[in-house]
């Protein structure tokens, strides 16, 4: 499949300027912008307006949390998330709270939020990496998950640090461009 560094059409800053960094300096963040990252998910769209998305979060300076937070956390996750000043758990409530069903779509808008999250942390000069690699069953105890929600991905969020900072092999993937399939590899206007 066909990659590339490119933009090849237009699209806002906000996108260019996304990165999945993985250099976080130690500044704090302030505690404006945090709720500014949490506003941008109220406005994020979701099946029948549910907004089943839950955030846990904690800053450095809540060493207690951070810690709970970070011990979840895969070994090669942890090499530089160390560095994050914030750490965000994001969940997903299962089920609607005006039906009895399941929400068979609350992950997909779970993932929506933490997209308009990680836009609007570049808009405030900040970046975010999301992280999967984390242990599922640790997190549900470590963070007092209830039956009642699905845990999504774990986020990194930080002002963007020095690269030279990371190990070697980190550094050059952190300064390598960024590559994404070509557009012909997964948009048709044709049935399969």
């Amino acid at each position: 499949m066909q990659k590339s560094s490119t933009i090849e059409y237009p699209v806002t800053a906000l996108i260019q300027n996304r990165k999945s960094t993985r250099a976080f300096s130690a500044a704090p963040i302030e505690g404006e912008k945090i709720y500014s990252l949490f506003e941008a998910t109220r406005w994020a769209p979701s099946s029948a307006n549910e907004q089943p998305w839950v955030y846990i979060y904690a800053t450095r300076d809540q060493e207690t949390l951070w810690n709970k937070m970070f011990d979840c956390l895969d070994e090669g996750n942890k090499i530089w998330t160390k560095d994050a000043p914030l750490l965000i758990a994001s969940l997903a409530r299962k089920h609607f709270t005006r039906y009895s069903s399941a929400n068979a779509h609350a992950m997909y808008d779970l993932g929506g939020a933490n997209s308009f999250l990680s836009l609007q942390a570049v808009e405030l000069g900040l970046q975010v990496r999301q992280m999967a690699g984390f242990d599922m069953p640790k997190a549900v105890v470590n963070l007092q998950v209830p039956d009642t929600f699905e845990v999504g991905v774990f986020l990194a969020v930080g002002y963007p640090g020095d690269p030279a900072s990371l190990p070697e092999k980190l550094k050059l993937r952190e300064l390598a461009p960024r590559e994404r399939f070509l557009q012909q590899e997964f948009v048709m206007n044709r049935t399969f």
